[in-house]
């Protein structure tokens, strides 16, 4: 068992960072990170974006984020309040499944004012470095204390990290 989980770190650690070419209206934020986050207790993927203010954001703006959908279909769309003290904004995706490796996923993002007036617009991609495979098809812990899931185990007390099923890439 220590020799899974010493595994699992050694394998998931450093999993999903790197970003391609974007293209920036001016506005008040700078795009300043984006990367999926694999969580590998949960077992999900999310994508995450980083925005840096450098201008003033008038009160009751916020943010509409539309993430690529990796299994196909309409985007995953994410409506974020922002505060106008905020100096850094953050826009998480809901869980994403069938990430691939080294493919570009398109996110867009929108800064609305109260009023609905489109402040500026972001367009860029997020690329991962790691398959979600990497990922077991179900949570490794449940629980407040991180037990073992109890669904994971197999009957001669392994452990089943056999990632999730999904369609071949086209």
């Amino acid at each position: 068992m220590r020799t899974a989980v010493a595994i699992m770190w050694i394998v998931l650690i450093p999993a999903a960072i790197t970003g391609c070419q974007r293209q920036v209206d001016e506005g008040p934020t700078e795009l300043n990170g984006r990367h999926f986050v694999f969580n590998y207790r949960v077992s999900t993927a999310t994508y995450l974006i980083n925005l840096a203010r450098k201008a003033e954001i008038p009160q009751g703006s916020f943010a509409i984020a539309e993430f690529e959908n990796p299994m196909g279909g309409d985007p995953l769309v994410v409506r974020e309040k922002i505060f106008p003290f905020w100096d850094r904004i953050t826009l998480q995706s809901p869980a994403v499944h069938c990430v691939r490796k080294d493919r570009p996923y398109a996110v867009n993002i929108r800064l609305v004012d109260a009023d609905g007036k489109t402040l500026q617009t972001i367009r860029t991609e997020v690329i991962s470095d790691e398959d979600q495979s990497v990922l077991a098809a179900k949570p490794l812990v449940v629980g407040p204390v991180y037990s073992i899931n109890p669904d994971l185990l197999k009957e001669n007390g392994r452990i089943d990290f056999t990632p999730e099923k999904c369609p071949a890439a086209g």
